[in-house]
């Protein structure tokens, strides 16, 4: 179990994390959810061993590790470029740490094969990684980490760096990968898809500070406030009434089974409203056609000034028509209960 107590550090005079504390349960995947500057990376490099922290301790099972170089950690690092030897081919990457390990060769060879079949590579041992594609030499990134059977996989947004649909469909694989590995990980990512569709767990961190820590779905419904939930892609922000498990607002009501009875802030994404045939009456706005559905914004009858809305492709609502919009409980949020 990786344990971080207090840690802090700092630029100079700048406190990039302050007073963290996390607990990483053996095989479990946690992703460090923050914006851009939030110091996800600086937390990362510093439990890495790669920046001393100013303050704080960083452990494994309960061993303090702040005399404990980098390379004898026993940590796997994939970063955002994968940043792969140029001059060896994809075998002779993936085999670097165990020749430092010093490994017989013949085992360096069985866990090369084994860890490109994990990988989805099976074959690519003589290609040359300068010929891989951004998706493919991240594979052998994070086969390269692997390959000594790491205690811990630190992964410094590692899919940040490639295209929309290749990012989406290697993260499925990813998370594939992390559960038939069964290794304990931390995620650093801007991303919510990549840290809901990879992590058992979230942390939120903000200003270099932990806002919030918890299953990933309570996290997602439960926001501790609306910074973290306007963060996690919450649009519009109203005040309504649970009842037994139901929430009405000015918009309507659903069904929310985690709000407490009483008042509550409740949060809308954008597909928290839907075009129905039934629900509160608004003036469309303006839509933008996405991937799989339209983004409308719409000018209720009651309730806030503007929202948004989603329509399905085929709707054809146009800007100046009328349509009823009812609430999906998907897109709701109940922030800081």
């Amino acid at each position: 179990m990786l344990t971080v107590d207090g840690l802090t550090a700092a630029y100079g005079s700048f406190t990039a994390v302050a007073d963290v504390r996390l607990e990483i349960a053996d095989g479990e995947v946690l992703a460090l959810l923050g914006p851009s500057g939030s110091g996800k990376s600086t937390l990362l490099r510093s439990i890495a061993g790669l920046d001393p922290p100013a303050a704080g301790t960083v452990r494994w099972d309960g061993a303090d590790l702040a005399n404990v170089p980098v390379h004898r950690r026993g940590f796997g690092l994939v970063f955002q470029d994968g940043q792969l030897f140029p001059h060896r081919d994809v075998a002779g990457n993936i085999a670097f740490g165990l020749r430092m390990h010093g490994t017989p060769k013949v085992e360096q060879q069985s866990r090369v094969r084994e860890l490109l079949e994990l990988v989805g590579l099976a074959g690519y041992e003589r290609r040359k990684v300068t010929g891989l594609s951004g998706g493919e030499a991240q594979r052998v990134a994070l086969a390269r980490a692997l390959a000594p059977r790491p205690r811990l996989l630190l992964l410094d947004e590692p899919l940040s760096g490639l295209d929309a649909e290749l990012r989406e469909l290697l993260a499925l694989d990813l998370a594939s990968v992390l559960r038939r590995a069964k290794i304990t990980t931390l995620l650093v990512t801007h991303d919510q898809e990549e840290a809901f569709t990879l992590a058992d767990r979230l942390a939120v961190l903000d200003h270099g500070r932990i806002q919030q820590v918890g299953d990933v779905l309570d996290v997602w419904r439960r926001p501790v406030d609306e910074r973290v939930a306007r963060f996690l892609g919450v649009t519009t922000v109203l005040a309504g009434e649970a009842v037994d498990g139901r929430v009405t607002c000015a918009l309507g009501s659903a069904r929310v089974p985690w709000a407490l009875d009483g008042p509550v802030s409740l949060g809308l994404r954008p597909h928290a409203l839907r075009v129905a045939e039934s629900g509160v009456e608004g003036e469309v706005l303006s839509r933008v056609h996405r991937r799989d559905h339209v983004r409308l914004t719409v000018r209720p009858g009651s309730g806030p000034s503007t929202v948004d809305a989603v329509a399905t492709m085929a709707a054809g609502v146009q800007p100046g028509e009328r349509v009823r919009l009812a609430l999906d409980p998907d897109g709701l949020a109940v922030i800081g209960r």
